[in-house]
């Protein structure tokens, strides 16, 4: 199909279901999980598919494109539990949603400038319940050390790309989630090098 609008993302097949394992002890089941900065689409429809119907996922995402793309894969994937698409930027104050009961964001830190990840923090606290579950994927530094060298070469090229990006500290990214309500997160090793960020409320 010529005029297909869904985006394909290889990375997604490799390590969607290792995130499914820790989210699906994890996700409540019943309620509404806003996705930030969802790309593609192909994570939320995974996670909608093994997910109980009762579980309604919001997808988001600043630009058109991908809003698109992810309309087009709910679209093709046939689920029921997901809403459409709605434009979001984490860096704003003001989101057009004012409760979740959980909040993903896969890979956005690191291509995104710092304002993202404190608007994220922010409207996080502002709409999760207590208790509510905040997910956070990607690669970190840890003690200011990248994990891999192929870290530390994805890190240069993101900041070639543009100054404002790159691999965050965990340590900077749990201050900051500490200092907006939520508590020390379990922190879980993932394939390439990545990892997974549980907070709570």
């Amino acid at each position: 199909m010529t005029n297909d609008p869904r985006r394909f993302a290889p990375a997604t097949l490799r390590n969607r279901d290792a995130i499914q394992n820790v989210l699906g002890q994890r996700l409540p089941s019943r309620g509404l999980v806003l996705e930030i900065a969802s790309g593609s689409g192909e994570h939320l429809v995974h996670f909608a598919r093994a997910n109980p119907p009762e579980l309604i996922f919001q997808p988001s995402d600043p630009t058109p494109e991908a809003r698109a793309s992810i309309d087009a894969w709910v679209a093709s994937a046939g689920t029921s539990n997901v809403r459409p698409a709605i434009e979001l930027d984490a860096s704003t104050h003001n989101w057009p949603i004012d409760r979740a009961d959980a909040i993903l964001c896969i890979n956005m830190i690191h291509i995104s400038p710092w304002a993202a990840t404190q608007g994220l923090m922010r409207g996080a606290a502002r709409l999760l319940p207590v208790g509510g579950l905040l997910y956070l994927y990607g690669p970190y530094r840890r003690n200011g050390q990248h994990t891999a060298p192929s870290n530390a070469s994805f890190d240069e090229d993101l900041r070639r790309q543009n100054p404002a990006w790159g691999v965050r500290n965990l340590e900077d990214v749990t201050a900051l989630a500490i200092s907006h309500g939520f508590g020390e997160p379990e922190v879980f090793q993932m394939p390439a090098n990545n990892f997974s960020l549980v907070f709570r409320r």
